[in-house]
């Protein structure tokens, strides 16, 4: 008997444990949300009325138990990828995110080429 009830009390302590983790932080959400009236601003660090609404509605999702990645998929539904400072990888942004390394390699490649010419003339 004594086995189940410490059984029991170890379910609660790790399962109240687990539920704490979950806990959405509202600064978090609000850091890595853009203005889009104030360019460049995150909703943190702004005071237009965008800002506050949008501020008004991660409050109110979080209310309703939505995960992180709930409410960053909700608002980029609704306002396209550039709400967020961290978009997520897709098809749509592939060139974005690789583009940086393709210039890399072929720059490489060409300054190669163009060492290998020049010693052939000398």
């Amino acid at each position: 008997m004594k086995i189940k009830i410490y059984a029991l009390i170890f379910f609660l302590h790790f399962s109240s444990i687990l539920s704490a983790n979950q806990i959405v932080d509202q600064n978090t959400i609000h850091k890595n949300l853009r203005c889009l009236v104030c360019q460049g601003q995150s909703i943190a660090d702004s005071n237009s009325d965008f800002a506050q609404t949008l501020k008004m509605v991660v409050k109110d999702l979080i209310n309703q138990g939505k995960t992180e990645e709930e409410i960053y998929d909700f608002l980029s539904d609704k306002y396209g990828d550039w709400i967020l400072y961290k978009p997520k990888f897709n098809l749509e942004n592939f060139l974005l995110w690789f583009f940086p390394y393709i210039v890399l390699v072929v720059g490489g490649f060409i300054i190669v080429f163009l060492i290998k010419k020049r010693s052939k003339k000398v």
